[in-house]
């Protein structure tokens, strides 16, 4: 009897594969060009991107012909990222767990990247149009607060400044590890959601991780 050969993939799967494997070197090269844009600023090396993403120079310049066109796809991820978030919570049927998950959620995807888009920005500010996707995210969390506000879940008095002041504080946390700002974020956003809840809410905050 003789031996015979494995069949050769099919075409289909193959694309698959090759798809597939794709998308993980995309996600690899914007986690790495996050993670370094904000440690070292908008001149880091697109071969140091590369490096630390795992892929070769020529996978990186296959993907992303310049800098600017990886600036503009990182911050357009995170822009879809809010969006997603904040339609997320428009559709859970609570409104006020919907609220409360995008307080929580955003400021732990802000605390995870904070610096981000200041260094985005400071090296090519004309990468995006941020304003347009920041005004449709918030005009998709004003239509959640009314219904949270309708069901007697959230503060009347609540505005949409008081959303960024929010978020502008939770950028200013300070701790000595990515894993500490975490927890001190989640924290932050517990006392958040607590003061805006029309009634006293007493739930426990998540623990704290320190020192700071």
């Amino acid at each position: 009897m003789t031996d015979r050969l494995p069949h050769p993939p099919r075409s289909g799967a193959a694309d698959d594969t090759l798809r597939s494997d794709a998308a993980g070197n995309r996600d690899r090269i914007l986690d790495a060009a996050r993670a370094l844009f904000v440690s070292r600023g908008p001149d880091v090396p697109m071969r140091e991107i590369a490096r630390h993403a795992g892929v070769g120079p020529a996978t990186l310049y296959r993907r992303f012909p310049t800098k600017r066109d990886l600036v503009a796809e990182a911050l357009a991820d995170r822009m879809r990222a809010c969006r997603d978030i904040a339609e997320e919570g428009l559709a859970d049927p609570d409104p006020w767990r919907g609220f409360r998950r995008v307080i929580e959620r955003i400021c732990a995807l802000h605390a995870r990247d904070r610096g981000l888009t200041e260094a985005f920005v400071a090296g090519f500010p004309d990468a995006l149009d941020l304003a347009a996707g920041r005004a449709e995210t918030l005009r998709t969390i004003a239509e959640l607060a009314r219904r949270a506000k309708d069901s007697g879940d959230l503060r009347p008095d609540f505005v949409l400044a008081d959303l960024i002041l929010v978020l502008m504080a939770n950028k200013g946390i300070q701790a000595p590890t990515p894993a500490a700002r975490a927890a001190a974020s989640r924290r932050f956003a517990a006392y958040v959601v607590q003061a805006f809840r029309a009634s006293p809410d007493h739930t426990p905050l998540p623990p704290v991780a320190g020192p700071f």
